[in-house]
């Protein structure tokens, strides 16, 4: 199980470890972690003191949290063989190869499809797929319970409708498919993050830089991409007939565009013979012929026949070496030099 988080603070690690124990249906006797001070506080004659909040996270799930011995390589590298193998395939380096991240979601999808590769193939040592020895050790793990420990996650707050939550005086947003949830908010030094329990576990779902009252923090990746303006609007047809003019081809859309804009009269009659005129000239013939209309303002009654007669099957005006429209110089030549 590979999570990727922002950073290593208690309400992230209890939220890795809470996703994890989900997603292998139940909790064990005991947790087995490293010595990180989100875990133990101190170590008196060798015992490890454990932070007051983790011995509270145990009892909420029913485990006990142990930590590996320093140096011992049976424990200790242990807990950490799972996190080098992973660093060596997700982290981009020289040696796999691997570019950087576009972004965040990026990477979480990199993992997963990571685990389904590592969960689904036979391991070397025991000749059986993790996902299948799972279904046997699930026997052996206890429930979890309904609702995660959110008491690290800081305070509580519904989603509105524009999709942001306001802590501290302050709005800030979060993705718009979370409208009307209940999420959780905590400052974490400059910033302020934002958990979702999701049925597979706490998800934090956006992280903002610490704000003041009248300065919201928005961030346009939370929200789904705007429909086009006015400006950019696309016809859409609403019968049988516009349909079948507008499946002439772009120069249609953009005659269609250019003439309401305009204001040209009779619009729909015009399109009906664009129509007939595509039956006996082809469509291809006819969506240039309207895209030049377009082009050149040309939306009288007429102007499309026109068009299409001023420029029978095959002829093809292309400029040539052969002519020019430039002056010619022989004036000049009788003057008497190259001037």
């Amino acid at each position: 199980m590979v999570v990727p988080c922002w950073d290593r603070r208690l309400a992230t690690v209890i939220a890795c470890v809470d996703r994890a124990m989900r997603a292998f249906g139940g909790a064990p006797t005991y947790w087995l972690t490293d010595n990180e001070r989100t875990v133990t506080i101190d170590h008196v004659a060798g015992i490890a003191v454990r932070h007051p909040e983790m011995v509270a996270v145990g009892g909420h799930y029913g485990i006990t949290v142990a930590t590996c011995v320093p140096a011992d390589p049976e424990s200790k590298g242990g807990s950490e063989a799972t996190v080098r193998i992973a660093k060596a395939d997700l982290v981009p380096t020289d040696a796999n190869l691997r570019g950087g991240y576009v972004s965040w979601a990026e990477l979480i999808e990199a993992c997963e499809a990571w685990m389904a590769g590592v969960n689904g193939r036979e391991h070397r040592v025991t000749r059986r797929a993790p996902t299948e020895m799972l279904v046997e050790e699930q026997q052996r793990l206890h429930r979890l319970p309904v609702a995660p420990y959110t008491a690290v996650f800081g305070e509580t707050r519904k989603v509105s409708w524009s999709s942001t939550v306001s802590f501290g005086g302050v709005t800030y947003s979060v993705p718009h498919a979370l409208a009307d949830e209940t999420v959780w908010v905590r400052v974490d030094g400059d910033e302020v993050v934002v958990v979702h329990c999701a049925p597979s576990g706490p998800v934090e779902v956006a992280r903002h830089q610490r704000s003041t009252p009248g300065r919201p923090m928005i961030d346009d990746a939370h929200y789904p991409p705007r429909p086009a303006g006015p400006l950019a609007r696309r016809p859409k047809p609403a019968s049988a007939a516009e349909a079948e003019f507008l499946a002439i081809g772009d120069g249609a859309h953009t005659w269609l565009v250019e003439a309401a804009s305009a204001g040209t009269s009779r619009i729909k009659t015009k399109m009906a013979q664009a129509v007939d005129l595509a039956r006996l000239h082809g469509q291809t013939r006819v969506d240039w012929a309207l895209g030049h209309a377009a082009m050149f303002g040309r939306f009288a009654e007429d102007d499309l026949a026109s068009i299409l007669a001023a420029h029978p099957v095959g002829e093809r005006h292309t400029a040539g070496e052969d002519h020019s429209l430039q002056s010619p110089t022989a004036a000049w030549s009788r003057l008497g030099g190259d001037r």
